[in-house]
């Protein structure tokens, strides 16, 4: 799962990026809070990394945005206004947890983890109709029966179930597969989406994958 920085400082951003993604994990960077919204609303985020000083409005504006779209993907604020009130504020608007710059790349990871580990276990299960996924399992059930999915099957499984009714991009799909081995064909995600297509039809499950020609994905629900 992909992360977010929400940061104007160019070079900070990209030391961050690459600190973090020789740790394990991998960012996307909006450089102001238009580009972040525009970002929060195309794809989804395991966390949020936000500045609090960005060019075009204040960080904690966005953040109770988020807050208020009852988005409840974790956010760490990462910010310079290091004072008491500073950090109870950011937290009291809804902010997961504080670093103050400067910072230590290896504890800025160690409590991304902790965020992602946290959201995890509020979201453990992902449902849709007659569909359930456990995320720790890695098992898709259709009324209760299982479904045998390969690794990549169930990867694109979750994606279009933490965004149910709303397009995922193919782009986003092909950002997450990516780096799972030597990399991916030219119309591998349509392949894969062909196959859990079948299987979910096979198991007459109450949704279905439909393409958005162009675009990429929906799983929506059926009656």
């Amino acid at each position: 799962m992909r992360l977010l920085i929400v940061e104007d400082d160019l070079e900070l951003a990209e030391a961050v990026k690459a600190g973090l993604g020789r740790r394990g994990l991998s960012l996307d960077h909006a450089p102001s809070c238009g580009d972040a919204e525009a970002m929060l609303g195309a794809m989804t985020y395991g966390a949020i990394v936000l500045d609090l000083g960005l060019s075009d409005g204040d960080g904690l504006d966005l953040l109770r945005k988020v807050r208020a779209g009852e988005h409840s993907v974790p956010i760490m604020i990462l910010s310079a206004r290091g004072d008491i009130p500073d950090r109870l504020s950011g937290l009291n608007a809804g902010a997961d947890d504080y670093l103050v710059k400067p910072f230590d790349m290896d504890e800025l990871a160690a409590r991304l983890r902790a965020l992602l580990r946290r959201g995890a276990l509020q979201e453990s299960q992902l449902t849709i109709g007659n569909l359930q996924f456990d995320r720790f399992s890695r098992e898709l059930s259709i009324d209760g029966v299982s479904v045998g999915l390969s690794a990549r099957e169930g990867e694109i499984m979750e994606l279009l179930l933490r965004r149910p009714e709303r397009v995922v991009t193919k782009r986003y799909v092909e950002d997450q597969l990516f780096g799972m081995d030597e990399g991916l064909g030219s119309n591998a995600v349509e392949v894969y989406i062909h196959r859990l297509r079948r299987k979910l039809e096979k198991r007459e499950a109450t949704a279905h994958i439909e393409t958005i020609r162009g675009v990429g994905y929906i799983l929506r629900r059926v009656e």
